[in-house]
């Protein structure tokens, strides 16, 4: 049993011998507090226990099914001095009679950088000399293309999108060249995922860690 779920259980024994704490902080006999209340508390503990435990179980699968995938790769790269996966580390594994594979796949999480307001200023200068040729719609993809989410940060992929406007103003060549220098990984995750060969030969998901 993992020690979230023996906290949320110990909670629930020390409120069932004396008092239940309200969502005001207050600390109410249980005697005082109604049935459906109980009932209520318990449906909620019990099930935030399972959710909990099931969220730590397939977080050890994960760490285990990473190790073991990584460990085999450089077992089988050292036969032949080579690093599998190729530069982005992605790689396929099948098994012996070819019906079940794993499939790693390497995720980059990518941000600009300050060049990237050096970029805006010279697409900014282009609009401004464009008022009279841009149409709406570019000047609003453009908009967007730079405005930062709930979170304060601009989505890369509308950014990057913007180089496929055929667009020939020498501004606006260096500006979507100047978008693929300010473009930097701060980080990668892997994905793997499970699958399963059916009877007609397509691949099934099974699972993913």
């Amino acid at each position: 049993m993992s020690a979230a779920v023996e906290e949320l259980m110990e909670v629930t024994e020390v409120r069932s011998e004396s008092y239940m704490r309200n969502a005001l902080g207050q600390d109410v006999p249980v005697s005082l507090v109604k049935e459906i209340d109980k009932m209520r508390d318990n449906l909620v503990r019990g099930v935030v226990a399972d959710y909990q435990a099931l969220a730590e179980q397939t977080q050890q699968v994960k760490r285990r099914c990473e190790g073991d995938l990584e460990a085999f790769l450089q077992l089988s790269a050292e036969r032949f001095g080579a690093e599998l996966g190729g530069k982005k580390g992605n790689v396929t594994v099948y098994s012996y009679d070819g019906k079940l594979k794993l499939v790693r796949q390497m995720s980059d999480y990518m941000v600009f950088d300050e060049g990237l307001a050096a970029t805006k200023e010279l697409i900014d200068q282009c609009l401004t000399d464009w008022t009279q040729t841009t149409s709406p719609e570019i000047k609003l993809l453009i908009d967007r293309a730079f405005r930062p989410n709930s979170h304060g940060r601009i989505s890369t992929s509308a950014v990057l999108g913007l180089r496929q406007l055929a667009i020939n103003d020498e501004r606006w060549i260096r500006a979507m060249h100047a978008i693929g220098e300010s473009l930097k990984v701060v980080s990668s995750k892997a994905h793997i995922r499970a699958y399963r060969q059916d009877e007609g030969g397509d691949w099934q998901p099974v699972g993913e860690c």
